[in-house]
């Protein structure tokens, strides 16, 4: 009796310990890219389909802290992103913590058919409680978009 207990105590712990870890899985630069790589061929395949997986985190499109991010070139109006703070902001009005204006620099690293990377910037995990993190993204052109997945390093 003793033992089974023991057995049941031990492994709602180990459960409970590997839920937290997941949940705080940090996501690299190669799962970045590979996401982008998905996330554009979403929205070439069907746009507001795509925009609003993204949006909602699903189809894998919000894996641990990586997600993607979009807007639109027309007016820098951000369509998706986890920070849901941040949708339907201008991209090119984004400051971070330190106060460095890195929206302008998302925006302007846009290139059809190239993956551009943009560096050092603090912005703030998926969740309301987390405070800013140092990050980097890869951005692209898809459609009328801008899209990007950023890694927190």
């Amino acid at each position: 009796m003793i033992r089974a207990f023991m057995i049941g105590a031990i492994s709602a712990a180990a459960l409970m310990l590997s839920t937290d870890s997941f949940a705080q899985q940090t996501g690299t630069a190669d799962e970045a890219k590979a996401m982008l790589t998905k996330a554009v061929a979403a929205v070439k395949a069907d746009q507001a389909r795509a925009i609003d997986m993204f949006t909602k985190g699903e189809g894998g499109f919000l894996v641990g802290d990586l997600y993607p991010f979009c807007f639109q070139m027309s007016d820098g109006k951000i369509l998706t992103t986890q920070i849901k703070q941040y949708i339907g902001t201008d991209v090119r009005n984004l400051k971070d913590a330190t106060g460095k204006l890195f929206g302008p620099e998302l925006y302007a690293a846009v290139k059809e058919g190239q993956v551009t990377q943009v560096s050092d910037y603090m912005f703030p995990k998926p969740g309301a409680d987390k405070a800013p993190a140092p990050k980097v993204s890869f951005v692209t052109k898809v459609n009328d978009l801008g899209c990007g997945v950023g890694y927190y390093k």
